[in-house]
């Protein structure tokens, strides 16, 4: 930084607080919060999540959680358009926390559960204001949850067109998801720039009509620390225990590797094991905890899975120390799933699906395993193949990268944002009506 260069002040804002959200985008903000703080080019640095209000809906209203933290008790009520519930409170409540903290940057990761609406007002109003936007799902792009899947059949969809999203919701006509595009891309333009963290992300956004030099590729960062050190074997055991992290949902794919444990034999049951540190199971449809509950009835009892439920963020090197492989089962695309980049930094290869960002971030034969997504037989060969194989795993530890620090990814954000100054390129955005 040059020496008369001023020092930023950046406002993050998510959808979700760590401490009541652990998913992976909510957690990525978080980190990146806090490496901003730590930064020399960077003057003073505020964190705005999203909440839930105990005890009864949000009314808009903001409040401090702790110092430099702030809640906003704030919903979505139009999906589809990712309108905010309480708009008057953008104008209010929001635009008084703008005028006091006088952020020279607002970092907004995702916009599930906020919308969009307060972005757009915030260029209008705050001209000087330069606001970057980390996307991590596909929801402008996509009507269903971002997910850019077929509803019922869950197939995967490689483009949007009107026609497409269309036989997905037949209640709404072509004309609707046309003008949905058209909306949703006008809203992003009038933003400055935006970040993704996966290059597969990023060219989605490309080919659905953001400009391809107002989109960066930047991974998302981890603690720097030394690796853990290989799980202390027992005589005559292979490295066999692998590990699911994270939310459970109809779209990660625990069911698809529970029933890829099924189709084993006993005898090939008994050569591997299966923890999972899941969250959030309650919440599921009905039709999906049926289903994995009757997979646990069958495999819980043989000792092959070990459910060992939801956990902190700072236990996560704790239960990797205690396992070999991370596996990543999802049946979506996915963007850039944030326990790759936490088995990498613990020494630790990944089994994943072979699409979408998981493919991009896992090399296949170098530091982890692709195995056809949605596949349970390939996924019970693939486990055990890598249960069983001889120098399989040192193999693939060897080839692990390393990965981008929380400080590195806050310098490389702070590098791109100083090729957009205030005078942007982003175009005028339109008032809130």
């Amino acid at each position: 930084m040059p020496a008369n260069a001023s020092r930023e002040r950046i406002l993050v804002t998510s959808h979700g607080h760590p401490d009541f959200s652990l998913g992976g985008g909510e957690i990525a903000a978080y980190d990146l919060f806090k490496a901003y703080g730590q930064h020399a080019q960077v003057d003073r640095t505020w964190f705005l999540a999203r909440a839930e209000k105990p005890g009864g809906q949000p009314a808009g209203e903001i409040g401090l959680r702790r110092p430099g933290e702030y809640l906003w008790y704030q919903s979505v009520h139009d999906w589809p358009m990712h309108r905010a519930h309480h708009r008057r409170a953008i104008g209010s409540v929001f635009a008084d926390l703008i005028r006091t903290l006088q952020p020279t940057i607002l970092h907004a990761h995702h916009y599930a559960h906020l919308g969009l609406d307060h972005l757009v007002f915030l260029k209008e109003q705050f001209p000087a204001l330069r606001i970057f936007l980390t996307l991590h799902e596909f929801m402008a792009i996509c009507r269903h949850n971002g997910q850019m899947i077929k509803t019922g059949s869950l197939r995967l969809c490689k483009e949007a067109s009107a026609q497409d999203c269309q036989r997905c919701f037949p209640e709404s006509s072509v004309e609707d998801f046309w003008l949905r595009k058209s909306f949703m891309l006008d809203r992003l333009l009038s933003l400055d720039a935006f970040v993704a963290p996966s290059h597969f992300l990023r060219q989605r956004y490309v080919d659905w009509g953001l400009p391809a030099d107002r989109i960066i590729m930047i991974e998302n960062g981890q603690p720097a620390r030394e690796r853990l050190p290989a799980r202390e074997l027992l005589p005559g055991e292979t490295r066999n225990r692998f590990a699911f992290f994270g939310q459970i949902n109809p779209y990660k794919g625990l069911d698809v590797l529970l029933r890829a444990l099924t189709l084993l034999k006993k005898t090939e049951q008994r050569q591997l094991v299966l923890e999972v540190h899941g969250a959030h199971f309650e919440h599921q449809p009905q039709e999906l905890r049926e289903r994995i509950a009757g997979y646990l009835d069958q495999l819980v009892p043989t000792g092959v899975v070990q459910w060992v439920g939801p956990y902190r963020p700072e236990e996560m090197s704790r239960r990797l120390a205690r396992v070999d492989w991370v596996v990543v089962p999802s049946i979506w695309w996915e963007n850039s799933p944030l326990v790759i980049q936490e088995a990498f930094g613990a020494g630790r290869p990944v089994v994943c699906s072979d699409i979408g960002g998981m493919a991009e971030k896992v090399r296949h034969g170098v530091d982890g395993l692709h195995v056809p997504a949605a596949n349970p037989l390939e996924w019970s060969r693939t486990l055990l193949t890598a249960a069983t194989e001889p120098g399989l795993w040192e193999r693939l530890a060897a080839g692990l990268p390393q990965v981008l620090s929380h400080g590195g990814c806050a310098q490389q954000h702070l590098d791109y944002f100083d090729r957009f100054p205030v005078a942007s390129a982003a175009s005028t955005a339109t008032s809130l009506p």
